[in-house]
């Protein structure tokens, strides 16, 4: 039995990602801190902090090292984090180097780096992810640029569009994230090498230059300061990853409804079984991005919580993000997974679209009436009329340009007006401009 639904058998192929979940388990958490360890080891060793050959001989103890997670376990309960324990059994390992390991750095920044180790993998498959989602609806937009349907506002049928520039809003927010994700990279993917309380003073005047030369064998960014009570950048990510699963919610939201029986112009194509009832197919992967969505903007809030630090460390806020970040950074690669999954079956029911637009007894087209009658008379009185013509169709189902054409004496030309398709103003090049801007740079 597990307590999150991440991690359980049951429930996890659904609003877990393996790839991602990897990434925070013991195993990789583990291997992050001994990979800071021994890159800890090369540029002391190289900035003259530590004696020539040192780290050699802490990496040839890692080789065999395999530290007991439940040792580790048992050190958080006492310390507060895995660390002294880690630390602690590879001296035993070094021999001669056991008083050269983890020289002048302190548990938050074995942790903390650690973990911009495993968000710069975690945030690699996220680029590419976003990108897939993107070339397939991109795809679905240039199929369905022709594909006529009902526009609809606060639930309502509101003016013709396309089926295809539905699918381009759904991916323009998209490529706006990976350019956010590459703007974020370099104020998130930082080293933390600050020592007791930032100074790195037990290295004395070497310590820019051990945290220059750590950041280079680890790929990683060199900030300023040390980042233990700024807490910014994570936060940052933190809402990076709910922008990026509440862009991909607003598209399983607006499957969820274009799925309903009563409506039926998309299918996601997932199956869906019901226990009780085998006629339907429900859009779950559909419903699990909502959900997400709408998890993650929750769970911000705790890291945003987790800015407010005290003084120069602060175990609480740190804590925080322990149980936060995690959870949003799988979650977001699960949405990732689910949405190219649904983009990649999505089922459009041209005729269905068409239908409903005609079943609205022609009211979809109210506005393209009112501008063509306001060319005869004020604005206002257009409005006036086609809103009683509008009233009057809906309660009898006549046709509304049936009945202004009957009603009304001004020459316009009605039957123009009848082509749903010839109403769409700018929207193909509107889905041009969309595909155009999420592939830029």
């Amino acid at each position: 039995m597990t307590v999150s639904p991440l991690s359980s058998a049951l429930f996890g192929p659904l609003l877990s990602d393996e790839e991602t979940a990897a990434l925070f388990s013991d195993e990789a958490v583990t291997a992050a801190m001994l990979d800071f360890e021994a890159a800890l080891a090369v540029a002391e060793e190289r900035a003259g902090a530590i004696p020539s050959g040192s780290a050699a001989r802490i990496a040839a103890a890692m080789e065999s090292f395999r530290p007991n997670v439940e040792a580790l376990g048992a050190g958080s309960a006492r310390s507060g984090h895995p660390v002294a324990a880690l630390v602690g059994l590879l001296r035993k390992e070094c021999g001669p180097a056991a008083d050269h390991v983890h020289r002048g750095a302190t548990a938050q920044d074995v942790l903390d780096t650690a973990l911009a180790m495993r968000l710069s993998t975690a945030l690699d498959v996220f680029d590419e992810r976003i990108a897939a989602i993107v070339g397939t609806l991109a795809g679905v937009a240039r199929r369905h640029r022709g594909t006529v349907m009902a526009g609809r506002t606060r639930s309502q049928q509101a003016v013709p569009t396309t089926f295809g520039l539905k699918a381009a809003g759904w991916l323009a927010p998209l490529g706006r994230h990976r350019r956010r994700l590459a703007e974020l990279r370099p104020r998130v993917l930082t080293v933390q090498l600050g020592g007791a309380a930032g100074t790195l003073g037990a290295l004395g005047s070497r310590g820019i230059a051990v945290m220059e030369g750590l950041a280079r064998e680890l790929g990683l960014a060199a900030p300023p300061t040390p980042w233990h009570g700024q807490r910014d950048g994570l936060a940052e990510l933190a809402s990076w990853l709910s922008l990026v699963s509440g862009s991909l919610a607003k598209m399983g939201r607006d499957l969820v409804l274009l799925a309903q029986s009563e409506v039926g112009e998309v299918s996601e194509g997932s199956r869906g079984d019901s226990s009780a009832m085998p006629h339907k197919s429900n859009p779950v992967r559909s419903e699990t991005l909502v959900a997400i969505g709408r998890a993650n903007s929750g769970l911000l809030a705790s890291m945003h919580q987790a800015v407010i630090q005290e003084q120069e460390r602060d175990g609480s806020a740190w804590t925080l993000e322990w149980l936060t970040l995690p959870q949003m950074t799988v979650l977001t690669g699960a949405s990732l997974r689910l949405g190219l999954e649904v983009a990649r079956s999505i089922e459009a029911d041209k005729q269905r679209m068409m239908r409903n637009i005609e079943s609205s007894a022609g009211t979809v087209l109210a506005e393209a009436a009112a501008i063509a009658l306001g060319e005869h008379c004020s604005w206002e009185e257009a409005r006036r009329i086609v809103g009683k013509a509008a009233r009057a169709a809906r309660a009898s189902g006549e046709g509304l340009l049936d009945i202004l054409e009957r009603e009304t004496r001004a020459p316009v030309d009605w039957a123009s007006l009848r082509d749903p398709s010839t109403l769409l103003g700018s929207a193909d090049a509107f889905i041009d401009r969309a595909i155009e801007s999420a592939n830029a740079p």
